[in-house]
This record gives C-alpha cells, sequence and structure tokens, in this order.
C-alpha cells in the first residue's frame, strides 16, 4: 500500500508527526500534478464553512467548499470526473480531472447537470518547490499511497478520511487512528 515515490494521482496522507502544522495536520492530500518543477496538490479532508455559491454569485446551488492548502487561498479550484461537459480539463489520472472552463460549470451546476458527486471546489492549494516534497517524504512528513478510490474520491467524506487511511495503513499507525487531534488534550 505505501509508495515510496510521489506522482500525480497518488495521495500524501499526512504523517501523525505533523501534528502542530496548522495547514497539514491529518490531511489527506490528492497529487495533481509533480515534476522536476515542483509539485501541486489538493487537501480532501478540510471542509470549509463556505459553500460555492457564497463566494460566486451566479451559482444559484450551494456546493461545499474545501481548504485546498495554504498557497493562493484567495483564489478558486477545482477537481472533477466530468471532463466530457467541461472543456480544457487536466487528466490527474484514473478519471480525475482539475480545471476547465468555468462559465460552463456555473451552467452546468445551475441546470443541476453536474452534482456534487461530479465536482469539488477548493479555495487554494497544496503546492512544493522543485524537491521541497522529496525534502519532506525523506524527513516523515507524509506517505505517499495509491488513490484506490479512483474518481470517486471526489465523494470521499471529509470527515473520517485521515483516521481509515491510519486504519489501512495499520502497525505503529493504529495508534495514531484514535487518538485526539491535539494529543495535549489528551
Amino acid at each position: 500500500m505505501i509508495d515510496v515515490k510521489p506522482q500525480k494521482g497518488k495521495l500524501l496522507i499526512a504523517e501523525p508527526s505533523l501534528t502542530g502544522d496548522v495547514s497539514f495536520n491529518r490531511s489527506v492530500v490528492l497529487l495533481a500534478e509533480h515534476n522536476e518543477e515542483g509539485s501541486v496538490g489538493f487537501i480532501l479532508n478540510k471542509p470549509l464553512e463556505y459553500f460555492i455559491n457564497d463566494l460566486v454569485k451566479e451559482i444559484t446551488i450551494p456546493f461545499q467548499m474545501y481548504n485546498g492548502g495554504p498557497v493562493e487561498q484567495d483564489n478558486l479550484y477545482f477537481i472533477h470526473r466530468v471532463p466530457h461537459l467541461i472543456a480544457n480539463s487536466i487528466e490527474i489520472s484514473d478519471g480525475i480531472y482539475w480545471g476547465g472552463d468555468f462559465e460552463k460549470i456555473i451552467d452546468l451546476i445551475n441546470t443541476r447537470v453536474i452534482s456534487e458527486n461530479d465536482i469539488r471546489f477548493f479555495l487554494g492549494y497544496s503546492g512544493w518547490s522543485a524537491y521541497q516534497l522529496d525534502q519532506e517524504l525523506s524527513s516523515n512528513s507524509w506517505i505517499v499511497v495509491k488513490n484506490d478510490y479512483q474518481s470517486d474520491i471526489i465523494n470521499k467524506s471529509a470527515d473520517a478520511f485521515w483516521k481509515e487511511k491510519m486504519l489501512e495503513l495499520g502497525g505503529n499507525y493504529l495508534l495514531w487512528s484514535n487518538s485526539p487531534e491535539n494529543p495535549s488534550m489528551n
């Protein structure tokens, strides 16, 4: 299950040692890009108190917003699994895409052609410069795993996602699966 090499489409699971890191504590990140220039990903399990229609007034239906990461948090990003409906989408892997024609998305949401099962919105993204992610991996900040959910990851509930991954990893990670988010509160 644990993979050593990051690549787009894989998941980064925050090591328990990242406790206290405001941005990445108990995060599950989908890598949307990874190459010699750096990496880009989106935190999948950090819902915000906002909905897309709070931020984009042309959208009339409330879709949950997520904190994608600490970079450019004033910008909107999205992943989806309907490239046949959204032009200019970029494939991440396994039927997951990011970006595309946002004006078309507004229409598709308002006419209920796509639902929250098809798309996930983020404020900001997670970014690493060249070799930065490799350094964080060598210091045991992240675990790289295959995305077994493929495009269904868009439907994955954020509530217990990190805990589920700790249970799947087993071994010493089992202890962390039931620990409080802030161990000093134990």
